[in-house]
């Protein structure tokens, strides 16, 4: 390339930057926008206390069932159970799914009640110390079983109304050999 063409090269260069640069000066004196007094948007939120805080935990974010068992509705458990079972079978003697068969889980050690069934580590880990699936148990675990227990590989998001849960504890009850004495019985 010849000196003239590459000085016509740099001059297009040269001219765009500037033109870019004038179009950029011109537009900010005419669409001119102010630095606002307080950046973004304020959202409240209660502080929590740092440190030093005796006071006791706030406790379940669900209700308990227990005084509501008696008026369980087995036919409406059996209704709520339609969600568990593609995971789950509740037969006597019933197969291992994806989750395992849950005939005498009332009352089951947590994380062994089938030995043949492969269970999370976390879930493994929670029922170490022999904690069994009481009504409590069960009611925090169906409400929500990844705050329950952290890591467990359970995919079900819960059920968040406390009838179906009562119903559903009521119903898998009843599958047993020797159902769990109802609570105050």
């Amino acid at each position: 390339m010849d000196s003239f063409e590459f000085n016509k090269v740099a001059m297009a260069f040269l001219g765009a930057v500037f033109a870019i640069f004038s179009l950029s000066l011109l537009s900010d004196s005419i669409f001119h926008s102010d630095v606002p007094e307080q950046a973004g948007y304020e959202i409240a939120a209660a502080e929590g206390s740092t440190g030093g805080d005796t006071s006791a935990p706030a406790g379940p974010a669900y209700e308990p069932i227990e005084a509501l068992l008696a008026s369980a509705d087995l036919a409406a458990g059996e209704t709520v159970f339609k969600k568990c079972a593609s995971c789950h079978t509740w037969e006597k003697g019933g197969a291992n799914k994806v989750g395992p068969n849950l005939w005498d889980v009332v009352g089951g050690v947590i994380g062994s009640h089938h030995p043949e069934f492969k269970y999370s580590a976390a879930i493994k880990a929670y029922g170490e110390s022999g904690k069994s699936w009481t009504y409590e148990e069960l009611n925090g675990f169906f409400f929500k079983p990844k705050d329950h227990i952290k890591g467990t590989a359970m995919g079900f998001a819960g059920l968040k109304k406390t009838e179906d849960r009562v119903n559903l504890i009521g119903w898998l009850r009843t599958h047993s050999d020797t159902p769990v004495p109802m609570p105050g019985s």
